[in-house]
């Protein structure tokens, strides 16, 4: 029998997380967070990462594991991934794949094979030298002119993965970006699998994430970027994300704390379109009108679908 696994999309603020913790305990499900920032600690607030008290007693996987000077790649996400749906799976429990990065969610959906590439040892070590001895952004610009969409979806500072691109488009001679978004060696899901999208009124949407930035202002974001920031965590991954970059740009005198309060909004109002548009049009979820709120009846239509794809939860 296939494992089973419910995966859960939308746009930030949708209400993802309030979801997948009611179908959680009604299912007797674990939470997996498919969220490439919230795998970061000290990074809390400006990642709208699940707290103690609202996780509600539900286990939740993949938050907290890294330390914010380290990169984090979808490679890694798929090897810390794969296991714990098999491992929840194993007790009896059903995993809730859940989050906003849509390149991770397909990692695991889509069964990308990300590694599973012959390697070249020699120019890999070329590559490092270079990024030694000339610098980070000379080495990403080696890969722009490669590669321009893996460029756009690696940081410069993610060194090793900006390396492991550059080899495998050299030994392979297909761009990685093509083998990454699975248009090479895409495999069907061996999951037997539940794919729900969450979607919102923009108006509606775009108010929520205005009312979620100003709230994350007075739990105190400022602080928590200053307190990154103040511990040289600067040129890293983590603080790329919409919620601290900004918040930078203050900090380095560029702009009004107000300015960059405004700034973030925007940003992360134009992050949500783009995440619609690509869960759109690059999975395969089944779509759940959450303008309304949670309510009973939409919740009542998302387990009535859960439970048509998993007639064993079917009472």
């Amino acid at each position: 029998m296939k494992e089973k696994l419910v995966v859960i999309v939308g746009p930030t603020a949708v209400g993802k997380t309030a979801l997948s913790i009611k179908l959680s305990k009604k299912y007797n499900g674990e939470v997996i967070s498919g969220d490439s920032m919230q795998v970061y600690k000290g990074m809390d607030i400006g990642t709208a990462k699940v707290g103690k008290v609202e996780q509600d007693g539900i286990k939740h996987h993949l938050i907290d594991i890294k330390e914010p000077h380290e990169s984090f790649s979808v490679a890694e996400f798929q090897e810390h991934c794969l296991p714990l749906i098999s491992l929840i799976n194993q007790v009896g429990h059903i995993p809730f794949l859940v989050g906003g990065t849509g390149l991770y969610v397909n990692a695991i959906t889509k069964g990308y094979q990300l590694d599973e590439m012959p390697t070249d040892e020699k120019y890999r070590a070329e590559l490092a030298e270079i990024a030694l001895n000339v610098g980070n952004e000379e080495l990403h610009k080696m890969l722009e002119a490669v590669d321009h969409e893996a460029a756009v979806n690696i940081h410069p500072n993610n060194v090793r993965r900006v390396i492991r691109a550059l080899e495998v488009s050299r030994v392979t001679g297909v761009p990685f970006s093509k083998q990454q978004v699975g248009e090479q060696g895409e495999k069907k899901s061996h999951y037997d699998l539940v794919f729900i999208g969450l979607s919102m009124e923009r108006e509606k949407l775009y108010k929520r994430i205005n009312q979620r930035v100003d709230l994350m202002i007075e739990q105190g974001l400022v602080e928590e970027a200053k307190a990154l920031y103040d511990q040289g965590i600067i040129d890293c991954q983590s603080v790329q994300a919409i919620g601290y970059k900004e918040l930078y740009e203050y900090f380095d005198g560029k702009c009004s704390k107000d300015e960059a309060i405004e700034t973030l909004k925007r940003n992360s109002r134009r992050y949500a379109k783009r995440q619609l548009t690509w869960f759109r049009n690059k999975t395969d979820a089944t779509w759940f009108d959450m303008t309304d709120g949670l309510t009973e009846q939409v919740f009542h239509e998302i387990c009535t679908f859960i439970e048509g794809k998993f007639q064993s939860l079917s009472k």
